[in-house]
């Protein structure tokens, strides 16, 4: 299949100069040629840009988008005062979508996901990263992943899998943390062993020690780490990134600015999820810092159904400029390029020749309407893998035979 985008606004999505007005041609998937004029050939799809701006799809690289029921009850105390740990000391918060995840079969879960990945594919996200993290055991861990990779075959875009092994703790098994490294991680690594593996480290879940045994662990069975760390309380987790080779650490939100220029000068991308701050009302992690320090940032929707019940990027990168001090172009760099490089995926983020086509199309002709707007939704046109998933009807035509 070919398709010809004529008279659209490109914004690279890698820091290179936009270009006010040009064409891209799609063959085979890929991006195969950006020119300031380029002709319709017999019987090609034709997209008419007129002027819109022409971008990468979102890239979202922390995602928490497989569960089961909900958590109305914890927004319910969360609005009457209480806290996120509070909440999950009283039996809401993960531990009431893991019961929830634990009670539904693979082909729900499998539901589930489907229709969650379909709206985020209709908002522009054309690649993501999901994570387990509710099931907490190793039966319930694999019924996760493998309803991810049920998924992933059928879905237009790209599911990254990620194992977030220690997530919360059991209070009723004192020998959960042994448990994990010693069951559930070689039940995942014998059938997923590729994926990346994940913890969660913060206070009343996994601390510094145990992250550190897990992740070690994991790595000595050759999967790719990561780590969410400094959400709430800064204990110390940050260590790690460059103990253990850490591909990211994610949140930040209670990061030093000595801990921000520390990881900076690493090759450790740094995750920042500024919708989990906007719903907990909490404070929002300072990207101004970090890239001045020269970090390597990434921006994601941390998309689950407690703390950030939010699938948007564009809101997500309305939040960053607003207040983790990120201009525009540099959010959207850590919403496409830059995520895809923390993936393992360099063959998108970008719009340039050989690139894969996933590509979305503003209603705006403006960049800056992305991060200025919030709460609509500012896409017209979204290609995964250079097929088209959603167009407006009048931006299409084809050329004669």
């Amino acid at each position: 299949m070919s398709v010809l985008i004529v008279g659209a606004r490109v914004v690279p999505g890698d820091a290179s100069p936009t270009l006010p007005e040009a064409c891209v041609r799609v063959e085979a998937g890929r991006i195969s040629e950006i020119a300031r004029e380029l002709r319709p050939r017999a019987g090609e799809d034709v997209v008419v840009a007129e002027g819109r701006v022409l971008m990468p799809g979102f890239v979202d690289a922390h995602t928490h988008a497989l569960w089961a029921g909900d958590r109305a009850r914890d927004f319910e105390l969360s609005l009457a005062g209480k806290s996120y740990p509070e909440i999950a000391a009283e039996g809401g918060g993960i531990w009431s979508t893991v019961r929830a995840v634990r009670a539904a079969s693979e082909a729900e879960l499998v539901r589930n996901l489907s229709a969650r990945l379909t709206r985020m594919l209709n908002e522009g996200t054309t690649t993501l990263e999901v994570k387990s993290g509710y099931g907490l055991d190793a039966e319930t861990e694999l019924k996760m992943l493998r309803a991810m990779r049920s998924v992933q075959r059928d879905f237009p875009g790209t599911l990254v899998m990620t194992a977030l092994l220690g997530h919360a703790l059991d209070p009723e098994d004192p020998s959960f943390v042994e448990r994990t490294i010693e069951r559930t991680l070689p039940g995942v690594h014998a059938e997923f062993p590729d994926v990346f593996v994940d913890a969660y480290c913060e206070g009343g879940a996994w601390s510094v020690a145990d992250c550190r045994r897990l992740l070690a662990r994991a790595a000595e069975l050759g999967h790719p780490l990561r780590l969410h760390v400094d959400q709430f309380q800064r204990l110390g987790g940050l260590a790690l990134a460059s103990e253990l080779g850490l591909v990211s650490v994610d949140h930040l939100e209670a990061s030093s600015a000595a801990d921000l220029a520390a990881l900076a000068r690493g090759e450790t991308f740094g995750v920042m999820l500024p919708a989990s701050a906007f719903h907990l009302r909490g404070a929002y992690a300072d990207a101004r810092r970090f890239l001045d320090s020269g970090g390597r940032l990434v921006l994601a929707s941390n998309l689950n159904p407690g703390s950030a019940p939010c699938s948007s990027m564009p809101f997500v990168v309305a939040l960053a400029v607003r207040y983790s001090g990120v201009r525009l172009e540099e959010a959207i760099v850590a919403t496409t390029s830059r995520a895809a490089e923390l993936l393992g995926l360099p063959d998108r983020g970008s719009i340039a020749p050989g690139k894969r086509a996933d590509l979305i199309l503003l209603r705006h002709c403006d960049e800056r309407l992305l991060a200025l707007e919030f709460g609509g939704d500012p896409v017209d046109f979204v290609m995964a893998g250079g097929r088209i998933v959603r167009s407006q009807a009048a931006l299409r035509a084809s050329a004669p035979k």
